[in-house]
Order: structure tokens, then sequence, then C-alpha cells
């Protein structure tokens, strides 16, 4: 596909409320809980209670203004910054991180976490410590050298990329590219964690139609491995969801940690 046939989220972005409305509500309509929900919170609660993903600094760079993936590892790690490349996007995480009137509700995602933990009666905990652990949201430009300039971060112990790498990348040169530069950002030893769609070409927010890169699960762990990462865990869900929503085949998750 033409990258150029469809707006680009790096170059155009969108709305931020539409694209969480659109795929990660609560809303008995919305028919991606399974996939974009449930698969990637049993992921990583699973992979952050083995133990060996944790430290003082995790790193989130994902699309939008998500947070569902955050619920995990607010208990493993210090403090969480989160990048964002598009004010919006920082402007709605501002808004749920403060409890602003008409913030996103993610009850339903912190709801699923405690009960995978078997911690139901901890749900209020949940959402104030992922609150206090997310005190940094940092604009960043991706093309730059440094891409937090002014602000120059520590190493971190583990990054999670979820669904950003795909929406950003208009070929497969350029999901190495950027990779790559998100590897720069991590320790030797450090994890990083991918979280993506398999096959996709296009996703809906509103009436605009969005790029998203073709790639196979084979593609993804040895763009990972050519950039000096070992594997730990991959794994794909195929898709469940039936819309035109966006035409993804299956969702990844790996778990990789830095030579």
């Amino acid at each position: 596909m033409d990258p150029c046939t469809y707006k680009l989220y790096s170059v155009h972005g969108h709305d931020s409320r539409k694209y969480l409305e659109h795929y990660f509500s609560d809303k008995a309509e919305i028919i991606f809980g399974k996939d974009g929900l449930v698969f990637p919170i049993e992921c990583l609660t699973k992979a952050f209670t083995t133990g060996h993903i944790k430290g003082d600094i995790l790193l989130d760079l994902s699309k939008g203004s998500l947070i569902h993936h955050l619920y995990s590892a607010c208990e493993f790690f210090k403090d969480i910054i989160v990048l964002k490349i598009k004010d919006r996007c920082i402007m709605e995480l501002k808004r749920w991180v403060d409890k602003r009137t008409g913030a996103f509700h993610w009850g339903h995602a912190a709801k699923h976490h405690v009960d995978i933990e078997g911690k139901s009666h901890q749900l209020e905990d949940k959402e104030v410590k992922v609150r206090s652990s997310m005190q940094h949201v940092v604009k960043c430009d991706l093309e730059k050298e440094n891409m937090t300039e002014p602000i120059v971060l520590p190493p971190a112990d583990c990054i999670i990329s979820a669904w950003l790498l795909d929406v950003i990348s208009k070929d497969h040169d350029d999901f190495i590219r950027y990779l790559r530069k998100f590897s720069r950002l991590l320790k030797p030893g450090g994890h990083f964690i991918l979280i993506g769609c398999l096959g996709r070409t296009y996703y809906m927010v509103g009436k605009d139609k969005f790029h998203g890169l073709n790639y196979d699960e084979e593609f993804a762990r040895k763009a990972l491995e050519g950039e000096g990462f070992i594997i730990n865990v991959c794994k794909v869900h195929k898709r469940t969801a039936v819309s035109d929503l966006i035409d993804y085949k299956a969702i990844v998750f790996i778990v990789a940690h830095k030579k």
C-alpha cells in the first residue's frame, strides 16, 4: 500500500478521544475489547509477575492516549515517563491523571487487571498507583537526535511501545529506523515490550482513514533481533473482532531484552 493514500498519524494526528471511543471504550457496541484490551493486559500481567522486568524507569512510547497497558507496569517501576508526539494526546492523558471532568473512563481496564491478579478489592488502589507513577508526560519529536530536547532522559530499564511503530512507519525501513532510536533510550540488559497489529494497512478515526504498516510476526522478530535484542516471549492473538474500522489480522505481543 502507498502510505500517501491515507493520512499518517505522525503528520496529521487524529482526535485522541474518538480513537479511544472507537477501540477501547467499555460501551456494549465496542467489539475490540478482547483483542485490544484483554489480550495485551493478560500478556503484560504475566510478563511482569515473573519478576524479571523491573527497575526505576519505564518509558512509554505508545499510540494515542492509551493507559491500560501501564496498570501492570506501575507495580514494578518507580517512575513511568510517557512520551507523546501530539499535544492532543498529552491533554487527554493529563485530564485523566488529574481526574478532571470529562476524562476518558478506564475503569473497565483497571478491573480486568485486578481480576487477573486476584486482587479485585484493590481496584481503587490500582488507579491511584498508576496516576502517581505517571507524573511525567513529555512532548517528543521523533525526528530529532534527542527526541525530548532540551530534556535529556536517563536510560530506561524498560520501554513499552504499543501500536506506535505501526502508525508512524511508512515502510519496513522506517520501522527499523524508529526501533533503533527507541533502543538508544534503553539500558543494556533492559527490556523492550512491543504490542502491534499484524497484517494491517489502515484504521479509521471518525471519517478519516489512516495508514497502518503491514508486517508479519517474522518481520517483527527479525527487526528486534537485528537491533541487538534477544526475544524472550512472542505471542500472537488472531483477530476476533468483525469491523470495517480496521483491517488487522492479529495482535502481536513481544518481550525482548537488549544485549
